[in-house]
């Protein structure tokens, strides 16, 4: 009779035990806060690890608020007299939550114009869309100058040009370029570069 009351009492604890070490791996159990204060600590900087997060705290990135500014002198010059900013085009410049809209173009041509988006995004969202854009539309993505780029181009549905789209990511800020026969060589590099050095 003891020997089965012992063994009987040894596989209750034994089930006690690991159900007390199930809460501890979810995170969730209070009798293992006590023991886990370090792991705890451990936690919030792995979720946070996505350095993106800190990094723009950091490294808080000013936004631009002039098109021109953003851009080398090179690119410039390749942008020549296209206007910038026509208001046929509706709204431009700095607009909500500093996000800055470039819009290059004469409104008098059928395709050529080039659009650029500076906005503000958190990685979470950020990754997903570029993610979503490999997936469904066959993007192209790699990681230069510390950040994710993604880009695609094809041809024009009515005109015999190339339109595309480049997208760059870094430190909570978002370069989004779509653009119709106005591709200037270095034309998001330079951005990249007058954002973040």
């Amino acid at each position: 009779m003891n020997a089965r009351l012992v063994a009987a009492t040894a596989a209750l604890l034994l089930i006690a035990g690991l159900t007390a070490c199930a809460p501890a791996g979810s995170g969730t159990g209070s009798g293992t806060s006590s023991a886990s204060p370090k792991p705890a600590t451990a936690s919030p900087s792995a979720s946070d690890s996505p350095t993106p997060s800190p990094t723009p705290t950091t490294k808080a990135v000013a936004m631009p608020t002039d098109c021109r500014a953003i851009l080398s002198d090179d690119v410039l010059e390749q942008l020549g007299d296209t206007p910038l900013n026509d208001p046929a085009f509706g709204p431009s410049g700095v607009g909500p939550e500093s996000a800055l809209t470039c819009i290059w173009g004469d409104p008098a041509a059928d395709t050529t114009r080039l659009v650029t988006k500076i906005t503000k995004m958190n990685r979470g969202p950020a990754l997903d869309m570029l993610n979503a854009l490999v997936a469904d539309e066959g993007f192209s993505c790699f990681t230069p100058d510390g950040g994710t780029r993604c880009e695609k181009t094809w041809p024009n549905a009515q005109y015999p040009v190339t339109d595309g789209r480049t997208l760059f990511w870094r430190d909570g800020v978002l370069i989004d370029t779509q653009y119709s026969n106005l591709a200037p060589s270095g034309y998001t590099s330079s951005i990249v570069e007058k954002l973040f050095g």
